[in-house]
């Protein structure tokens, strides 16, 4: 894999170079909630318009249906990221029309241009190849060279991420070549006691990295509302908790591997219940009970992992040599469901080994809850994306590069 040095030592002055970002922020209306993808970007933007690049960010945000829809425009990402760099950014109104067209013509060497978000065409996430490559093709017509560092996007094998970089010259961003150099510290070469700490809503999306993991981790500490499907498997009254019923005999053969295997399989052993979910708008007060795990009343819901799983997950991440945290332990959002994320996010700080938050949910809570972001030895701006890696899965968007 080529990398952004590579292409800065071969000059790079008056060249259109289209860098695939991942600007999928979170927006409440216009206003960004969280700016840290956009931030993870700026390295690689910066040290190309430094050159005297001519720079074409694109980017997917959310989930439109193939075409435009204002409630996902890349507007205020495209502020923001002219914010962080201290310089005017011009903003193309659609992806491959005459907006980008003249966005992209009107460039002079060492300044940055947005296009559109690149899903208000659907040739960018068509599961047609004819139609996908249809939309890189006329990409490919805006630039001259291409620039991976949307690391959150490399698991989708979408025009922009998959086609567009086999019809230029391409390199990988800094933020990728982190992110990979991350990842092998997770697989090549770890250090032990390896400590994976799993939490979120669906044990189904977790099933497969839980799979791997069984091999190589030497703990699981499992929380949030995936934690209730193992308690379920393991003949406990879970109320009305969030249950994957349909999960329970895989993660029932995963909890008998993971005793063979001799990997310690960390469930909670306390959560904080309460008969409904919150109101996470006006944060009104929830007043939960806490319960040992096995005697969660049927009427309640556990939203939390109690104070004395706090402290177990503690003590079990505290001598960890290498750390992988995804997923959130509780409702972090509310701050009565917020303590049992805040104590594993602090004991990753605590923590002597290399600690890696995931990306996603994980990500957003360390910056919700206010942790200084050096503080963790990398945090990952993809957690689908770190999660397919570990899976031993090939991403596409990384192949790509490779090629």
């Amino acid at each position: 894999m080529k990398t952004i040095d590579e292409l800065l030592s071969e000059g790079v002055a008056g060249k259109r170079v289209f860098v695939r970002a991942d600007l999928n922020v979170p927006l409440d209306g216009t206003t960004i909630t969280d700016d840290g993808r956009i931030r993870a970007v700026v390295p690689t933007v910066k040290a190309l318009a430094d050159a005297g690049a001519r720079v074409i960010v694109a980017s997917h945000l959310g989930r439109p249906k193939g075409a435009p829809d204002p409630a996902f425009s890349l507007a205020p990402a495209a502020a923001r990221l002219g914010e962080l760099l201290g310089a005017d950014v011009a903003f193309a109104e659609d992806t491959v029309g005459t907006s980008a067209e003249a966005a992209v013509s009107g460039l002079a060497d060492g300044r940055v241009a947005v296009i559109e978000n690149l899903r208000f065409n659907a040739g960018e996430t068509s599961k047609d190849d004819a139609e996908r490559a249809a939309f890189a093709d006329r990409l490919a017509g805006l630039a001259d060279v291409y620039v991976g560092d949307g690391f959150g996007a490399v698991h989708r094998k979408h025009a922009s991420v998959f086609d567009l970089p086999k019809r230029l010259p391409h390199y990988a961003g800094y933020l990728i070549a982190t992110e990979v150099g991350v990842l092998k510290k997770l697989t090549d070469d770890v250090k032990r006691p390896y400590v994976v700490a799993l939490g979120g809503a669906k044990v189904s999306d977790k099933l497969a990295v839980i799979d791997q993991l069984l091999g190589k981790a030497d703990r699981l500490l499992i929380g949030g509302g995936m934690a209730y499907t193992f308690l379920k498997a393991k003949g406990y009254e879970v109320g009305i908790s969030l249950l994957q019923e349909d999960q329970i005999p895989a993660v029932q053969e995963y909890i008998e591997r993971a005793e063979k295997n001799g990997v310690e399989l960390v469930l909670p052993v306390d959560v904080l219940v309460a008969p409904e979910f919150p109101d996470l708008k006006t944060k009104a007060p929830a007043n939960p009970t806490t319960v040992a795990a096995d005697a969660i009343p049927a009427d309640q819901e556990g939203l939390d992992i109690g104070p004395e799983t706090r402290k177990l997950y503690a003590s079990k991440l505290a001598d960890a040599g290498t750390v992988f945290w995804n997923g959130p332990m509780g409702v972090f959002e509310h701050p009565d469901y917020a303590e049992g994320t805040k104590a594993v996010a602090q004991a990753l700080v605590d923590a002597p080994g290399f600690t890696v938050v995931g990306g996603g949910d994980s990500a957003a809570a360390v910056r919700t809850l206010g942790f200084d972001e050096s503080a963790f030895g990398h945090i990952s701006t993809g957690g689908g994306a770190s999660l397919e890696y570990l899976e031993g899965k090939t991403l596409p968007g990384l192949a790509a590069l490779e090629d």
